[in-house]
């Protein structure tokens, strides 16, 4: 039987999923913190995994969305750079490359110490785009500033490439910045990557004197063609984000971008005004609302426990249960991460996250609460592809 369509709310808590943590007596954070509203949505719903960072592709937020969204990895994948520019509403030519670029601190000894440089503020960030796009910046050569140290660089021109390799920042804390400096994958890609490294060195003097004191450009690449989910399920969707890249993803996918004021994409994000948004898009008739919080990825990172738990509390509490409480009846929801940041590392893996779906008039499996041990055993098993996005938006089409 064909199941009416419901309203759709995505809670996505990024890099929420982890690994026993010794300190927790070998549970995990999910399991550790207090989270009655997504412990509701998985016992009145069913539980399974979702594989999100499949071999090869990189271990990165874009490719774990994407994956989260039902895209080809194989055909839509393009890199940060572009959907953060998308988010920004800055439209990349046929020649242009656009580059995540973090603001980072390195020590004296050239060491990596914090990818974020030091979660810098709006200012000081503006300030230091201001910066470089004074120093180094050309008709080709552009700087742009984003959400904190999270940052655009772009190059025009049909000299440059996307044939560069660029490790991830978060990927290499405590590692020697010139021990990971862009690499050409292809003789095409010499001329870019030596324009990078010689940009990145340069960075490092002009900024010397700031906390924030070098740059780092990664997951480059050309605007792609990315399916339009509003078309494929026959729906109004939105996003609701404070970073760029999942807003530019949102808006690549035919998603309406729907901005918070005090959205930070960290622990003093403004979960009331994310979750006020959620009840307001459903109020207006959307379909599926995609709703993103960064803060679990960031703390993981930072490998902090304490404030893991707190985030996830928070999410659950502040954002999740403000929109269980208000929304009405016969919404249907779903939770998971987009991929694991275990403590113990501080770095993203490809370990299936846990999903608990609600959708009203489906039986429940037998779980009781939202975990990652829970979720194995979930009825849903190990979803992959468009699988997440067909159970929540198939009966769409």
């Amino acid at each position: 039987m064909k199941l009416k369509p419901h309203q759709t709310v995505l809670f996505l808590g990024d890099g929420m999923a982890d690994e026993p943590v010794a300190a927790l007596n070998g549970r995990t954070p999910l399991q550790a913190a207090h989270t009655p509203n997504m412990d509701t949505i998985a016992r009145n719903g069913r539980s399974g995994t979702m594989l999100t960072l499949p071999d090869p592709f990189p271990t990165s937020s874009d490719v774990a969305n994407m994956s989260v969204l039902g895209c080809d990895l194989t055909r839509e994948l393009c890199g940060r750079g572009p959907l953060e520019s998308a988010s920004q509403g800055i439209r990349l030519g046929a020649d242009d490359i656009a580059f995540r670029m973090n603001l980072i601190t390195v020590d004296a000894h050239g060491i990596l110490r914090d990818f974020s440089g030091g979660h810098i503020s709006q200012p000081d960030a503006n300030a230091a785009i201001a910066l470089l796009n004074a120093k180094l910046g050309t008709d080709k050569i552009r700087f742009y500033p984003g959400v904190s140290y999270r940052n655009l660089l772009i190059l025009s021109g049909a000299e440059f490439s996307a044939d560069v390799t660029c490790g991830k920042p978060d990927d290499n804390h405590g590692n020697p910045v010139a021990h990971h400096l862009p690499r050409a994958t292809t003789p095409a890609g010499e001329h870019t990557a030596t324009l990078l490294r010689h940009l990145t060195t340069r960075a490092t003097d002009i900024l010397s004197d700031r906390e924030a004191n070098g740059i780092w450009a990664w997951s480059g690449g050309k605007a792609g063609a990315i399916h339009n989910i509003c078309q494929r399920y026959n729906i109004r969707a939105a996003v609701i984000s404070a970073v760029d890249v999942i807003n530019g993803l949102g808006a690549c996918m035919g998603m309406d971008v729907i901005k918070v004021q005090g959205a930070t994409g960290y622990i003093d994000t403004n979960y009331e005004g994310k979750a006020d948004a959620v009840l307001k898009a459903l109020a207006d008739g959307y379909d599926f609302i995609y709703a993103h919080v960064e803060a679990m990825d960031e703390v993981s990172h930072a490998q902090d426990l304490e404030l893991k738990l707190k985030a996830i509390e928070d999410f659950d509490t502040r954002l999740i249960g403000r929109v269980l409480k208000h929304a009405p009846a016969g919404t249907a929801y779903a939770v998971l991460p987009d991929h694991p940041v275990p403590l113990a590392t501080g770095k993203h893996t490809r370990t299936p996250v846990p999903v608990a779906i609600w959708q009203p008039g489906v039986a429940p499996d037998h779980a009781q609460t939202y975990d990652e041990p829970t979720a194995q055993h979930g009825i849903l098993g190990l979803l992959q592809g468009p699988d997440l996005m067909n159970l929540l938006l198939g009966n769409r089409q």
